[in-house]
């Protein structure tokens, strides 16, 4: 699809500079200053560059890209690099037995693009097979088992993005990964998530993760083996081994053993998709960002322009209750409409124009009031202002917070990519696949657990998804990237990122830092972070809305900015790093 007016950036440093190390053999220890300095990147928390950007969740994973774009590399080459080791580094929320959404802007074509990688349901799959005498099985239970897996889809989303955007073969962006599965460490959160979730492993993640039955601590080694012999079999026998070779025959027997439907014939039929973004404006940027089977684009925008009418930043202290209580109002219309409307489009029709439609937008703004609490949310009636089409009811399951990892690329040329991808759970269904090293995903408890809806359940179909990888754009120049991982609480971390730095002029670092919430239903505030001072809780609480218990962390948001140089601000609540190249 043709963007809009998007030119080409030219930055200072003109073309990548050559190869200054060949492709990792090993990961630089990205927090030593003097070695960051000496390879001339700029490492840490938040970082700027005029040749390129890297920024994620894992140091090893961002100096990997970082290595790719100092090889000649381009942003898609880097992207496939990283997410190639996050397999390696994150097997606890990312990996090559998910899927994802890469969102990439191609400078030069002035183009804006998603590789769609998101799973599908096996053709074995049944709209009733997350019940149980007609009631749903509960979700502790349904998770781990068979039945929860979906055909992954990062593999193939990775070779077609390499081959349609590209400039390395895939088989150089695959040895990083190999390296650092022979041996890395183990990080903070990788250990702590061991410690929760080893209840659900089986053998072979129990093998890996529980040597001599104790759980890796921060630190340990990382020795993953099997996974460095399965990706070299993706880079000796290429990519298409996952889906129809010796790999493809190990997943379906692994899913079969607990209990799935998936058989290799399903893994032989999947193929990822290049897919149109959804499109909004908000304070007159352009909003590029997932449409469905991925609720995150179509509610980011929507709630962005229900809050545009209040004048947030003009009329509200970023941290005053009733900003906090407009945010949740906002939030329970949109989610309402989420759940009664989206779904894979391949199999519902989603109203995706009546959404957004600005006169549909307004009404729904005025059931929000700064001073009253809407105590029962509805969905609206979105296909009175769509061409076309007619409603389909949906009936939302209450699903768990689920576990994924985001990261952005930007390299010399201004090409940008925005990637979200996924298991779902912290460890996925907690399955690894024996002897091959790499978790499976739990996606099709993305589905409604009860049929009926635009959400449930039915063969080849691809599960609602929150991932809302955004990019946005101002007089036709981008300038911001950004992302989460969280489930359903994904969206409103990148709304509210995008409020603090785009409504509240807050830097990338101070709108990541600044406390969220997350209130899908009312009159609940579920989730609330630290930071949110006592008067204005009481000032949110005396409209009606009720916070939970304590507060925490919610998502773990990155952003990158780009104006003259790159600038990229990682989240401080795990050890994400951002790498600058070129000259600060």
């Amino acid at each position: 699809m043709r963007v809009r007016n998007l030119s080409r950036r030219r930055f200072l440093g003109g073309a990548a500079a050559t190869a200054a190390f060949p492709l990792a053999t090993r990961a630089v220890g990205a927090r030593e200053g003097a070695t960051c300095e000496a390879a001339g990147v700029d490492c840490g928390a938040v970082a700027t560059g005029s040749d390129g950007m890297v920024v994620s969740v894992s140091p090893a994973a961002s100096e990997v890209g970082a290595q790719v774009l100092r090889s000649g590399g381009n942003a898609v080459d880097a992207a496939v690099a990283v997410q190639f080791a996050l397999t390696v580094t994150q097997p606890h929320s990312s990996g090559i037995g998910g899927g994802g959404f890469m969102l990439y802007y191609d400078a030069e074509a002035d183009d804006v693009e998603i590789v769609n990688s998101r799973e599908r349901a096996p053709a074995g799959a049944d709209p009733e097979m997350f019940l149980d005498d007609g009631e749903p099985i509960p979700f502790d239970e349904r998770h781990t088992h068979g039945d929860a897996i979906g055909v992954p889809g990062t593999p193939s989303g990775l070779e077609l993005a390499a081959e349609r955007y590209g400039s390395l073969p895939i088989e150089e962006l695959i040895d990083p990964a190999i390296s650092l599965a022979e041996a890395t460490e183990v990080d903070r959160y990788l250990a702590e998530r061991i410690v929760e979730d080893e209840w659900k492993f089986n053998d072979a993640a129990r093998e890996v993760f529980l040597p001599d039955g104790e759980p890796l601590a921060e630190g340990d080694p990382l020795e993953q083996p099997d996974l460095a012999d399965t990706l070299r079999l993706m880079r000796d026998r290429g990519i298409r081994e996952f889906y129809e070779g010796e790999i493809a025959r190990a997943i379906a027997d692994a899913v079969g053993e607990a209990g799935g439907s998936m058989t290799f014939e399903d893994l032989c039929r999947y193929g990822a998709t290049v897919d149109e973004p959804v499109e909004g404006d908000y304070r007159g940027a352009e909003v590029y960002s997932m449409p469905p089977p991925s609720s995150g684009g179509l509610t980011v925008i929507q709630i962005l322009n229900l809050l545009e009418g209040f004048d947030l930043g003009e009329t509200y202290d970023v941290r005053s209750g009733t900003k906090y209580h407009l945010l949740a109002e906002a939030m329970r219309l949109a989610y309402a409409d989420r759940a009664e409307y989206m779904g894979d489009p391949e199999f519902v029709d989603v109203p995706t124009e009546g959404l957004l439609d600005p006169d549909y937008v307004a009404g729904r703004r005025e059931l929000i009031g700064p001073d009253s609490l809407n105590e029962e949310p509805e969905a609206g009636d979105p296909w009175a202002y769509q061409s076309g089409g007619a409603a389909s009811a949906s009936r939302p399951t209450e699903r768990a917070v689920g576990e994924t990892t985001h990261f952005t690329v930007a390299d010399s040329e201004g090409n940008l990519v925005s990637y979200t991808t996924t298991i779902e759970q912290l460890f996925g269904s907690g399955i690894m696949v024996p002897e091959y090293g790499f978790m499976l995903n739990n996606e099709l408890t993305d589905f409604d657990a009860e049929p009926g809806g635009a959400n449930e359940v039915q063969p080849n179909k691809r599960p609602l998804s929150s991932m809302s990888p955004t990019i946005m754009a101002r007089d036709g120049e981008p300038f911001l990237t950004v992302g989460s991982p969280g489930g359903p609480t994904i969206i409103t971390s990148v709304v509210q990122a995008i409020l603090h730095h785009v409504e509240y002029d807050l830097p990338l670092a101070g709108a990541i830092d600044e406390p969220s919430i997350y209130a899908p239903e009312s009159p609940a505030i579920q989730l609330w972070e630290e930071g949110i001072p006592e008067e204005a809780r009481e000032e949110a609480a005396d409209l009606g809305n009720e916070w939970g218990d304590e507060p925490g962390p919610i998502g773990n948001v990155n952003m990158l900015r780009a104006n003259d140089d790159y600038e990229g601000a990682a989240d401080p609540t795990r050890d994400g790093l951002a790498v600058g190249l070129g000259e600060r």
